[in-house]
């Protein structure tokens, strides 16, 4: 097991030199840079535009930014934000990787519970009504952008509260008259904020999951062990929930380690429908504003995880599966 961890941190180096060099170049074949917005301003005066491009290191060539960039993000430092008047890019980033988390948080939870439940009712009971219905619905899921269901529920929501005054938050993280209020107050106060965008950002995939758990469950429920096992005079739970689903959820474990990535990708279009501080709506403005190390710090880290993502997948399917070994 320890050589097939260490192989595969090994394979992160050019994986990840690779994609920067990648990013680095995409980034910098760019027109212009941060300071040619600043040279369109009159008031500005071209020897302080001078001044701040030697200071954020722009007068040097790109090879040489990249190294600069690369020695210290190997060392911790991100960079610093040009927009945000030289802060620390892991200062801008922190609190936006922390919101989208919640949401991703909170999504996941809802995108398991409910996917595996209607999955495993499907496979149980196929060509039922329910089944047929959720099939319908899933289906809808697939076929419609999150961003369409976030507009359908701002919708839903404000007809609702002009025909019953019932105020469910559809914009923003937290309420700005609870200041002085109280630790568990204020958290219930984002809860309620993050509950719509969670369960529209996990509308897709509770298709998908559900899917894909029902044709798993479909093609495990018809092998000759279950077949068994169900002659044997074990009940319908132990016989689903311990031998058939614990075989079904391979595909699902190896796409776990998609989730890790997520934290810091934030959660899409989502975000920037609801009006919500995560990352995405930074990352958006940083390309606006050609903030080159809030870019390419952030997207660097989301290789990184990936990578140990997927590693952690690996390592969740020898734990379902004894069959699977890693030499």
């Amino acid at each position: 097991m320890l050589p097939f961890i260490l192989k595969r941190l090994l394979q992160l180096i050019p994986t990840f030199l690779l994609s920067t060099v990648l990013l680095f170049t995409i980034v910098q074949a760019a027109p212009g840079d941060f300071l040619s917005q600043l040279q369109q301003n009159p008031a500005v005066r071209p020897a302080q535009i001078e001044l701040l491009r030697k200071q954020y290191g722009l007068d040097q060539p790109a090879v040489t930014q990249y190294f600069l960039w690369l020695g210290n993000f190997l060392t911790g430092d991100l960079g610093i934000s040009f927009a945000r008047s030289g802060r620390p890019v892991w200062e801008v980033i922190e609190p936006r990787i922390v919101n989208s988390l919640i949401l991703v948080g909170m999504s996941t939870v809802i995108i398991y519970a409910v996917g595996i439940w209607i999955g495993v009712y499907g496979a149980v009971r196929p060509y039922s009504i329910g089944d047929r219905i959720f099939s319908v619905l899933a289906y809808f899921g697939l076929g419609i952008p999150s961003f369409f269901f976030a507009l359908l529920a701002i919708f839903g929501l404000l007809t609702l509260k002009q025909n019953t005054g019932w105020d469910v938050p559809i914009s923003g993280k937290s309420s700005g008259e609870l200041i002085n209020a109280t630790p568990l107050r204020q958290a219930w106060d984002v809860f309620l904020h993050a509950l719509v965008p969670s369960v529209v950002l996990a509308l897709r995939s509770i298709s998908s999951e559900s899917r894909l758990i029902r044709a798993q469950m479909l093609e495990v429920l018809g092998q000759d062990y279950i077949r068994t096992a169900r002659a044997k005079g074990l009940n319908q739970n132990r016989t689903v929930y311990k031998h058939a689903f614990r075989n079904a959820i391979l595909p699902l474990v190896a796409g776990l380690g998609g989730l890790v990535p997520a934290i810091v990708a934030g959660a899409g279009f989502v975000e920037v429908v609801f009006s919500w501080p995560g990352l995405t709506p930074l990352l958006l403005e940083s390309l606006g504003n050609q903030d080159l190390y809030v870019i390419v710090s952030t997207t660097s880290l989301t290789v990184i995880l990936y990578v140990i993502g997927n590693l952690i997948s690996d390592l969740l399917l020898a734990v379902v599966d004894p069959r699977i070994r890693y030499a």
